[in-house]
């Protein structure tokens, strides 16, 4: 649109038919000025039998049929920064014409959702109109974690202070902030396990997810240990799928096929310096309580309007940490949080309603992201919140790094 371009070029930015100062574009100019109009996902399973590129192409073609839009249509796409998926493949292999931006957003486990503010931005921006944010990968038959951990670009920046004392793998890594959390707290093993169980519930009311087997608190308590204090079931699963979401302005969104799910607020944060996270002066505070504040100040709500949370849980400890930095509840409250059956369905604050990382599928919070979608169309199955009108998702990256989105119907 001629309004963005001209937003890019001078000092001032019109949005919403209001002239505000650039600095206040992320508080005023994105709110619900996008919605998500499609959502995609293929079979969640370990041991796809296919290539990433295929898997994402698939997701793709189903999230772009959901919004009523055909491949032409996509003139934006932000493929996953750690995964081989470039821009020019989604080109070639759906027949998009004019793409007119791309992007990544190498967050690690943020980027599904950083992405979005990355997509809303352009489109506020007029540099797009529906723009494609697929992830895919072959986590369970292709390269495992050590390797993948290697060739992420946040490698390099913990490796120096990490690998010396052999910690490679993500578990060895976030292993000391939830410890240091329990010690300074008073947090449990049997407080994470009430999160895994829960998750696991959720997840057996899902036919698209990976684990099915009832799952006790006592089961994660006898489970091995990791790495002290994250035993099995405190880690997420290793998962082969892919999903998809498309982002499009809210006026093209009225025409579109499904009823819009606006963005009310988003944003990105990133953790104190340094970023290895042995080196930092607080282990337990993470890049989304900078983000978060934002995310609720710019979608103008509180936290007692959210119905429904799908909060990145590569481990059970990231989710009582990240109630804790999305301000649900003081740094320490955490696990009273998530006891007593206050996360689980019919509770104060469903979270991971699909069963999540550690019981549906590792698709790097994507899954997360057609979750909420899903839950606020009403479309979610026998794990549907009632009357779900206004929820949020979370991603979580490798050194910390926090994203969030908050949304409505």
């Amino acid at each position: 649109s001629s309004r963005g371009w001209h937003g890019l070029r001078g000092c001032r930015i019109i949005a919403g038919g209001n002239e505000i100062e650039r600095g206040e574009l992320m508080m005023t100019g994105l709110r619900e000025s996008c919605c998500v109009t499609g959502v995609g996902e293929t079979e969640y399973t370990r041991g796809s039998g296919r290539s990433v590129a295929a898997l994402q192409m698939e997701a793709a073609l189903r999230a772009i049929a959901d919004a009523g839009l055909q491949p032409g249509d996509i003139d934006g796409v932000i493929p996953y920064g750690n995964m081989e998926m470039v821009a020019e493949e989604f080109i070639t292999n759906l027949g998009i014409e004019d793409l007119r931006f791309s992007a990544v957003t190498p967050l690690g486990g943020a980027s599904a959702v950083a992405a979005i503010q990355a997509a809303t931005s352009a489109i506020v921006a007029g540099a797009a109109n529906h723009v494609l944010i697929p992830i895919g990968r072959n986590g369970y038959s292709g390269p495992r974690i050590g390797g993948r951990a290697q060739a992420i670009p946040q490698f390099r920046v913990f490796g120096e202070y990490e690998m010396p004392s052999g910690n490679i793998a993500p578990a060895q890594l976030y292993a000391p902030m939830a410890r240091r959390h329990m010690e300074l707290y008073g947090t449990t093993s049997r407080q994470f396990a009430e999160i895994a169980v829960t998750m696991r519930n959720h997840a057996m009311l899902n036919d698209n997810a990976v684990m099915k087997k009832p799952l006790t608190v006592e089961d994660h308590q006898n489970s091995r240990m990791i790495s002290d204090p994250l035993r099995l079931f405190d880690c997420c699963l290793e998962s082969d799928g892919a999903a998809a979401v498309i982002i499009s302005g809210a006026e093209r969104a009225k025409d579109l096929a499904r009823r819009p799910i606006y963005i009310m607020g988003v944003a990105e944060g990133h953790p104190d310096s340094p970023s290895a996270i042995s080196q930092r002066p607080d282990l337990t505070k993470i890049g989304l309580a900078k983000a978060a504040p934002r995310a609720f100040a710019m979608a103008g709500i509180g936290h007692e309007a959210i119905d429904v949370a799908e909060v990145y849980d590569c481990f059970t400890y990231t989710v009582l940490c990240q109630l804790e930095d999305l301000g649900f509840c003081q740094k320490g409250e955490g696990g009273d949080f998530v006891s007593g059956g206050r996360i689980a369905l019919g509770g104060e604050l469903p979270i991971n309603t699909h069963g999540g990382l550690l019981s549906q599928s590792h698709i790097i919070g994507m899954n997360h992201v057609c979750e909420l979608v899903k839950q606020l169309r009403g479309d979610g199955g026998k794990a549907q919140v009632a009357d779900a009108e206004i929820g949020l998702v979370t991603g979580y990256g490798d050194l910390g790094d926090g994203s969030i989105a908050i949304m409505r119907n």
